[in-house]
């Protein structure tokens, strides 16, 4: 199928006329009915039927509007990025992040960004650390943020900064706590545990067995901020990435790095066949920046 058999096919499908679909393309009725007729007839086979005044989709168009719907939104996010840099003479980044950086640290940049950069628009999605690698290999974003990403032959990374591991609690659960803690702690106390999340939980994991620490985990969680979210209502301590636990923090919540510290990379990747555009490196260069204002202990990289 061509472009604009499947432009035809889409408004038709949604529309359930032809008339409808016209008006939604901006083009005359017989256009849309000579198309739809040559796409019939090039496949062979039927994909609407006339029914009380409605085209309904028959069986075969169902399973090919399921095919069409991809090809079609990646049409629209090309024709948005064309007009984007066309009209506004910025550009258009797509973003994935894990979602700890989606509380504070991405939207300060995005809108740090926007405002020396009003021209560039945003798509922005958080996706846990396994999806963000299939977001990129299928195209659904042009860059991610990620913690510890392996390294891959497809995949280009930046180092952006150096994430750390902290405590969560209630505030007042420890008297006078010094700057930082040891993870000894969490001896004999009611962790939220997050060991089953991606890298993160691998670091924790290792450290907990260095030191001979059991957990005693009561309520176990894939994402930070429902971790951090349980500690706010009394289930227990937490250990999360510094990032949700400083977005977390208030009269109620407090939190601790940890002595020896328990550090992580945070890194921007991206497909080495895509090259990020000129837009796109100023913008991860200005995310370093928030990285490294966030927390004393981040190196300028």
């Amino acid at each position: 199928m061509r472009l604009r058999q499947i432009e035809v096919f889409h408004a038709v499908y949604l529309n359930g006329s032809i008339s409808a679909a016209a008006r939604a393309l901006n083009v005359s009725q017989p256009s849309v009915s000579k198309v739809l007729r040559h796409t019939e007839d090039q496949l062979g086979f039927t994909l609407f039927q006339l029914m009380r005044g409605r085209l309904a989709p028959t069986d075969e168009a169902h399973a090919l509007f399921r095919e069409v719907g991809d090809v079609f939104d990646r049409l629209t996010s090309l024709q948005r990025a064309a007009k984007n840099l066309r009209k506004m003479g910025g550009g258009h980044i797509r973003l994935a992040v894990v979602p700890s950086l989606g509380l504070e640290i991405a939207p300060s940049a995005i809108a740090q960004f926007r405002r020396r950069h009003p021209g560039v628009t945003f798509e922005v999605q958080t996706l846990h650390h396994d999806d963000l690698f299939r977001a990129l290999y299928e195209r659904e974003c042009d860059i991610a943020i990620a913690y510890d990403p392996p390294p891959h032959p497809r995949l280009a990374t930046i180092d952006l900064a150096i994430g750390e591991l902290a405590i969560l609690f209630p505030a007042g659960t420890f008297d006078e706590a010094p700057e930082r803690l040891p993870l000894e702690t969490l001896s004999g106390r009611e962790v939220v545990g997050v060991s089953t999340s991606g890298p993160i939980g691998d670091l924790f994991n290792a450290a907990a067995a260095r030191c001979g620490l059991t957990i005693r985990e009561v309520v176990a969680v894939q994402t930070f901020y429902i971790a951090a979210s349980l500690v706010r209502f009394g289930a227990g301590l937490t250990v999360v990435d510094e990032f949700t636990a400083r977005a977390s923090v208030t009269d109620e919540l407090d939190m601790r790095l940890i002595e020896p510290a328990l550090g992580f990379s945070i890194r921007c990747v991206h497909l080495e066949d895509r090259p990020l555009s000129a837009v796109a490196r100023r913008f991860v260069a200005l995310t370093r920046r928030v990285l490294a204002e966030s927390c004393d202990h981040n190196p300028q990289l």
